[in-house]
């Protein structure tokens, strides 16, 4: 993949779209679903014995983190719970309690 489409696609893929959702309306209620989206990329060219060449590439992630709900006026962000991290933290958190306590113990 050339530099001018790595460029080009990391353009189309980095907008606001990728952040807030299509708003999703139901009973008179309306749901703003938002991401954290986080990109980098990089590309380079070069030439070699009468060769060149040109390449580059970039990644694109995204979590939820919660939503905006417009109802009767008013609006309200209801954050995203991610459990599985919150999870992974309490697992560390316990055997960080467990290591310590071993290490007194002797």
């Amino acid at each position: 993949m050339g530099l001018e489409k790595v460029v080009g696609v990391m353009r189309d893929n980095l907008t606001v779209r990728r952040v807030y959702g299509e708003p999703v309306e139901k009973d008179g209620v309306v749901i703003i679903p938002a991401a954290k989206v986080v990109g980098g990329g990089g590309g380079g060219n070069g030439a070699e014995q009468d060769k060149e060449g040109e390449g580059g590439g970039f990644v694109l992630a995204a979590r939820p983190v919660g939503a905006y709900v417009l109802k009767n006026g008013d609006v309200r962000w209801i954050p995203a719970v991610d459990v599985t991290f919150l999870g992974a933290v309490f697992a560390v958190m316990v055997a960080s309690i467990h290591r310590a306590r071993h290490r007194r113990s002797r």
